[in-house]
């Protein structure tokens, strides 16, 4: 069992040596850059000293992750953000001082990577003082944690029914919406998604 995964839970990768992986490529000589495009940029549990609302290309944000635990059970999974491949996000960038960020990736990876279920990538990230490399954590079709392509039905039965122990995939969904407004990103598509939750203001 590795000392991220719950007892428990199963993982379907090793996290550790992705972490190890990841803890190589940025190199530690120079402060630690996080691309959040869901629950991290209104959640982040990690201390940092600057944050910038950024854009990655190549990458988009959908709602097209499974949710077992945190937002939904293994009986009624409820959904979470992952970034699959192909056109573009808008998301957060934070900025974590060297000193921090040893201990910030420990953190990431107890929150994000206790299965192993994303591959963690440095991307370019493009922000209004220009581009950086940040470590995000994108999903690939390929997951057993990716949906697939979900109805319209489906999304309305997850948000009237999917709770897990972080609260609901509506609750999650409503608190990311915010969290881009508050950065002044209108996500369109994801507004659409809010528009099939039950009690929906017109």
């Amino acid at each position: 069992m590795s000392e991220f995964t719950p007892a428990g839970m199963t993982a379907l990768r090793a996290p550790r040596p992705l972490l190890e992986h990841a803890r190589r490529q940025w190199g530690g000589q120079h402060d630690l850059w996080v691309f959040a495009c869901g629950s991290l940029i209104w959640r982040p549990e990690f201390a940092f000293d600057e944050q910038r609302p950024a854009r990655v290309h190549g990458w988009h944000r959908a709602l097209k992750m499974w949710s077992r635990i945190n937002r939904g059970t293994p009986e009624c999974p409820g959904l979470v953000f992952g970034m699959l491949s192909g056109g573009s996000c808008q998301g957060a960038v934070f900025r974590i001082p060297r000193h921090e960020a040893e201990s910030a990736l420990v953190r990431l990876w107890h929150r994000e990577m206790m299965t192993g279920v994303y591959d963690p990538r440095w991307l370019r990230c493009h922000t209004p003082q220009g581009s950086v490399s940040a470590l995000a954590f994108t999903l690939s079709r390929r997951s057993p944690s990716h949906t697939g392509n979900l109805s319209e039905a489906d999304y309305r039965r997850i948000f009237s029914q999917s709770c897990g122990k972080f609260g609901t995939t509506l609750d999650y969904v409503r608190q990311t919406h915010e969290g881009l407004l508050k950065l002044g990103i209108h996500d369109r598509s994801l507004a659409r998604l809010l528009r099939l939750a039950p009690h929906h203001p017109a």
